[in-house]
């Protein structure tokens, strides 16, 4: 069990958590996103995903347990980090940002996570804690996005979180052991790919339901 600790008290255990909780991440995005697409077979459907999920009772406490203790340990072991970085390089090199590989995604990652986890409280006040005897979470979709400054800040939201996850899905398999040139330029593909995903298939969902449907 020390071991175990001593590892998590290291940069590099610290990494492996922030590898973890992003996959996890990545593969929760990847079923809420499937989820939410039942939008565009109508009101109907969507509904009826919505009464699956909750038929689920217990297992959904369970996982939004889940998802809240991961989203701790990933918020938090990404700003000791951060700041680890920020105390062992007090002063910022003059040197070219792009330099060593360095893309957008990787040089804001502590900020767009900030970013992220502000719009995901928000997401839920409007979301998922709400009344549900007086709206349904469909109504709530469907007035929220009637809302033309969320939409925006909601299609910088989704953008953000693209950006995000492009850098960071290719990043978690590098902890993982899995950096070989073989492997990593498919593996960054696939991070593009599932950014490019996350950006059109969450962002487009505002403009389907106020425009189209």
């Amino acid at each position: 069990m020390n071991w175990f600790i001593t590892m998590l008290r290291s940069s590099i255990g610290k990494k492996l958590m922030m590898a973890l909780t992003g996959l996890f991440f990545s593969f929760f995005l990847l079923i809420h996103l499937i989820g939410n697409l039942t939008l565009y077979g109508g009101k109907d459907l969507f509904l009826s995903y919505v009464e699956h999920l909750h038929a689920l009772g217990p297992l959904i406490y369970i996982a939004e347990f889940g998802l809240l203790t991961f989203a701790i340990i990933h918020i938090s072991t990404g700003l000791i980090l951060f700041l680890q970085n920020l105390q062992a390089r007090p002063v910022r090199y003059q040197v070219n940002k792009r330099a060593g590989g360095r893309t957008i995604g990787s040089a804001t990652m502590p900020y767009t996570g900030v970013f992220i986890l502000t719009f995901v409280i928000i997401h839920l006040l409007n979301f998922h804690f709400i009344d549900h005897s007086i709206q349904t979470v469909f109504q709530a979709i469907d007035t929220t996005f009637s809302l033309f400054p969320y939409v925006i800040f909601y299609t910088i939201a989704v953008i953000i979180v693209a950006i995000h996850v492009s850098h960071g899905f290719w990043s978690l398999f590098q902890t993982l052991g899995a950096n070989h040139p073989k492997y990593m330029p498919a593996i960054k593909g696939m991070g593009i790919m599932l950014s490019l995903l996350f950006a059109v298939g969450f962002g487009f969902i505002p403009v389907y339901v106020s425009f189209i449907m």
